[in-house]
This record gives C-alpha cells, structure tokens and sequence, in this order.
C-alpha cells in the first residue's frame, strides 16, 4: 500500500508575499490525526484506498497517508485546508470506516453535519454468555441478515455487527430508535413484535412532517 502519496495530491506551496498571507497558523498545520486500522479492516482499506484519499485531499483539502509501521492512516491539514473542522470530518470517516461501515456509508460523515456514531456491547443490555450470547447476536442479524437490514431501513441508520459489539452511524433521534429496537431484541423480544414497534415510530415520524 501506498505510504506518502497524499502528499503528490496536495497543492502547491503558495510562494514570496502570497505565501506570508496565506499561511495557515502553525498550530493548524502541525495538527495530526491517527486513526488505528484493526488486522480486520487492513484488506479492505487497500482495496479502498483511492475512495478514501480522494475526498480526503480533494475535498477537504488535507493530507492523508497509511503508516504501515503503527497501522495508522494519519491525516494532516495543509497550506489549503479552509477550515480546521475538516481535520474531524476527515477523522470521522476514516473512523466509520475503521468499525465496519462501507466506505459509501461513511463518506456521509464528510457530508452531514448531524450524523453520529453510537457503540455499545450486546453484554451492556444484558449479561450473556456462551450460548445464550450468540443466541442473541443471531437475533440481531435475523435469517440473511432480514432484522438488521428492517431495523436499519425502519430508523434510517446503517448497523455493523462485530461479535458482540454494535455500531450505529446516524442522526442522533434515530439512532436511539435503533438502539431501542436492537436492545428489546437482545432481552428477548420476537421480532414480529420489533417489527411493529418500528412501523408505529415509522408512521410517527410521517405524521409529523405532514
């Protein structure tokens, strides 16, 4: 994988007066992200590579390099970077993407201000072990992954299922929809009856923007 690449994509330094002026202060330009990749994502983010670092550098103008030495992908602003805030959007994509999200999925992370991410442990609801937890994990995911992908449709938020642990990318008020639905399925609830309860939030929800 490419090491230093982001830094052939980055404009060029501005030079003489332009550059007194438009030099951001030094505090942004030695301000650095590092996001640690996990062995389970390491294929996935060479295959993805070029969709992260495009609107990484291109959009959001900074700098972005995978140190192989630490498995962190490093983000850095630059001379061009407009605004500090991209360094935290830059962050929470890489981020998303480091937990499980596609990288489509977590691109919105760089183009909605309101988008969050939830986790917690399936054993943070309710103490199971052994049998009973993977009882309850195949509760989550449903018959070909059915009940996830309902749950996730229903409140409008995406799900990574990751042993026991559960990430949730969405708006604050949906993603405690979610939560709330996965937690009842977790304690025991058929999912019939989960099914209803989001269809009843769902027809809430329509009522109210009408």
């Amino acid at each position: 994988m490419e090491v230093d690449t982001a830094a052939e994509s980055v404009p060029r330094e501005a030079t003489g007066t332009e550059k007194l002026h438009k030099r951001k202060p030094a505090t942004q330009l030695s301000e650095i992200r590092q996001v640690l990749i996990p062995k389970t994502r390491k294929t996935a983010l060479k295959e993805n590579w070029m969709k992260i670092f495009t609107p990484v550098v291109e959009q959001l103008s900074l700098m972005i390099r995978y140190n192989v030495k630490n498995s962190k992908v490093e983000i850095k602003a630059t001379d061009a970077t407009p605004d500090l805030t991209y360094l935290q959007k830059a962050d929470d994509f890489v981020r998303a993407f480091a937990l499980g999200f596609e990288v489509e999925d977590a691109l919105a992370m760089i183009r909605l201000d309101d988008l969050f991410i939830e986790s917690f442990d399936v054993t943070d609801v309710k103490s199971l072990k052994g049998d009973h937890l993977s009882r309850a994990i195949g509760r989550l995911a449903g018959k070909g992954g059915r009940t996830k992908f309902t749950v996730e449709n229903t409140t409008k938020t995406r799900i990574i299922l990751q042993g026991s642990k559960i990430h949730i990318m969405g708006s604050y008020k949906y993603i405690q929809h979610a939560k709330r639905a996965l937690s009842h399925l977790i304690l025991g609830s058929p999912a019939s009856k989960v099914y209803g309860n989001l269809r009843t939030v769902a027809a809430n929800q329509a009522s109210q923007r009408m």
